[in-house]
């Protein structure tokens, strides 16, 4: 930190400061000021005027300029779940403080210190912020691997941006009561607030000027991590050939950015490098990469208790700006609100449970007793007719094993049910756990349950094949082959003239819940309707996972006895048949900017491997 530079920053800012002022502004002792004081003065950085006051000299513009802030880069890429169901719509730092969205206000207060130069780093719901470029002038840089790993691979992606550039590093989700940036930076240094109490933030040692000395994640009555961050040309250009290094790590994806820093300054760094192979970098052998590179000081920019706030959820939210007590304007409050009679400051322990394949859900309290609030997701209404997964509850409720629904709307999907405390999942690697979820199935089918509309996996195929080719070629080579064999598993299936009954469909193993009473659950219904009862058996071997090994077993244990061969048979149809069609409702989904890792390629495989099975049986 040059302090030099930033008492002449300090003056050219304010001239009419006092050194007392001076000395509160550097964080330094009175005696300190003086001292500095004296030293710009002998150095003609600054001069002193008739009047006491100080002037920036033209020397110490000029050694100012090395400190000129070129720019910011805002971090906007992540979901923000602990914001749920606010960010099911909208990214956090859009959301907005007393009228004013964050990342917005950061914007303006940047644009008052003449910073223009600003990139945001986007990813959830990128689109969002588009009219950003418009409003400000702003640059956009997408981070494809943002719902995958964390802040290190975000910097990794932006790290062209830092390169012989002075830079902010922001969160778009931070809120700064007063405009704390400036046209000069004198010095590398992170953000801090005091934390009395336990916290689980990253609690900083550092020495009588201030520079960091050391990092720990957790601690009480320490000074934290908190907010702006502001990094030299110097401490970027030996920093960031480290954090590439951390990238292509295995075992760094979850890493904040600050995780190489801490680990440099700990000397973890080297350890982890050379456990992978990397002896040196630019020409500095990792073992002694912490004390060969002074340039990594990071100096501790502590500010007062209410400057800087980072929401850790909307209960803080609610707490600061009132708005967000009763009215978020958000759908799936006002939803519950309305449901439960209640002001939407009385929906409290909101959480998100799921932000999944088809829809996103999550947890709330009302008076004391637990629900779940589901929202279908982006593009759901063209697959799911949800009159039609209205007519499977009410079909299905004379059973009694179905989740409790308080609430379902025909028309959006939009469902509340209650929470089951201390359920858990089936298993599917389990035997135990299978055996009576193969029986609720087995009483399901048993019940001759029907409705109006049939799972027509033909059909669906097609239709989510049509949705795809809307967007372009289908992305497997041998698609062409492949959908011919499945036109031939499907024309034999049609030609056995096979019974039908109401069944599930989405009979994965994570739609079976135990509950505490010993009672058995299936939930989601979503997909429900006139089918082959073997589906069902079909789909949840897929699911699982499971090898031939277990889909046979999973046939003998849901029927109770050895399979005859048709019924093997049509079981393995069934397994390559929704192989198929997940891969193109994953392919769909992609499309709409949803990533589904290896399922899309494990589904594709179901279908080819169950199609030659069958072949291999015939012959």
């Amino acid at each position: 930190m040059n302090r030099h530079a930033l008492v002449c920053r300090n003056i050219l800012e304010h001239p009419q400061i006092t050194q007392r002022e001076l000395a509160l502004a550097m964080d330094v002792s009175l005696g300190t000021a003086n001292r500095l004081i004296r030293e710009c003065i002998e150095q003609n950085l600054i001069t002193a005027a008739d009047d006491g006051h100080y002037q920036t000299a033209p020397e110490g513009m000029t050694l100012l300029e090395h400190y000129r802030v070129d720019g910011a880069v805002i971090i906007a890429a992540g979901f923000g779940s602990r914001f749920v169901p606010l960010t099911f719509e909208t990214p956090k730092g859009l959301l907005e403080v007393f009228g004013e969205r964050m990342i917005e206000r950061q914007i303006r207060q940047l644009h008052e210190t003449g910073i223009t130069d600003i990139t945001i780093v986007v990813g959830y719901l990128k689109e969002k912020f588009e009219y950003l470029t418009d409003k400000f002038g702003v640059k956009l840089l997408y981070n494809k691997e943002y719902s995958a790993k964390n802040t290190l691979a975000t910097l990794y992606h932006a790290r062209k941006a830092f390169q012989g550039r002075n830079m902010y590093l922001l969160s778009s989700d931070n809120w700064m009561r007063e405009n704390m940036y400036h046209a000069y930076e004198c010095g590398s240094w992170y953000s801090s607030v005091y934390q009395e109490q336990e916290t689980s933030e990253w609690c900083l040692s550092f020495n009588k000027k201030g520079k960091i000395q050391r990092v720990e994640i957790g601690g009480r009555g320490s000074w934290v991590m908190y907010g702006p961050v502001f990094l030299e040309r110097e401490w970027s250009q030996h920093f960031f050939p480290v954090l590439e290094a951390y990238y292509s790590l295995p075992g760094t994806e979850q890493f904040y950015w600050e995780h190489v820093y801490l680990e440099l300054l700990n000397g973890e760094a080297a350890r982890r490098l050379e456990d992978a192979g990397i002896t040196s970098i630019q020409g500095i052998p990792v073992s002694r990469l912490s004390a060969e590179i002074p340039q990594l000081d990071l100096y501790v920019n502590r500010q007062a208790s209410n400057q800087v706030y980072e929401f850790e959820n909307l209960e803080e939210l609610r707490l600061f700006d009132p708005r967000y007590q009763n009215h978020s304007d958000n759908a799936a409050m006002e939803l519950v609100s309305q449901v439960f009679r209640v002001p939407e400051s009385e929906i409290r322990n909101i959480t998100c449970l799921k932000s999944g394949m088809t829809n996103k859900s999550f947890l709330f309290s009302v008076s004391g007793s637990r629900y779940i609030c589901r929202i279908p997701g982006p593009g759901t209404e063209l697959l799911i007719d949800r009159r039609q997964e209205a007519a499977v509850y009410e079909a299905v409720r004379p059973l009694g094993i179905t989740e409790h629904v308080l609430y379902f709307n025909r028309n959006n999907g939009y469902k509340i049910s209650e929470y089951y405390e201390n359920a858990r999942n089936c298993d599917a690697s389990v035997p135990s756990d299978m055996e009576p979820c193969m029986e609720l199935l087995r009483q399901v089918h048993q019940a001759r349950l029907t409705v109006e509309h049939r799972f027509d996996i033909r059909e669906r195929i097609l239709f989510y094949e049509s949705l795809c080719l809307k967007y372009g070629e289908i992305p497997f080579e041998d698609y062409a082959k492949v959908k011919g064999w499945m036109t031939e598993l499907m024309d034999s299936l049609d030609r056995m003239g096979r019974p039908q009954t109401l069944c599930h469909i989405d009979s994965v193993a994570d739609n079976f819940l135990f509950l505490t009473d010993g009672g058995l659950r299936l939930i989601d219904w979503e997909y429900s309707g006139m089918c082959d009862p073997l589906i069902d058996v079909a789909m949840c071997c897929i699911y699982s996972y499971y090898d031939e090994a277990q889909t046979d077993w999973l046939i003998e244990t849901y029927l109770g006895r050895i399979p005859d061969s048709e019924e093997r048979a049509v079981v393995y149809s069934y397994v390559a048949l929704g192989g198929f069609l997940w891969t193109l409702w994953a392919v769909y989904k992609s499309r709409l900017g949803e990533e589904f890792g290896e399922y899309t390629l494990i589904m594709y495989r179901y279908a080819k491997r169950y199609y030659r099975k069958l072949h291999e049986k015939e012959t």
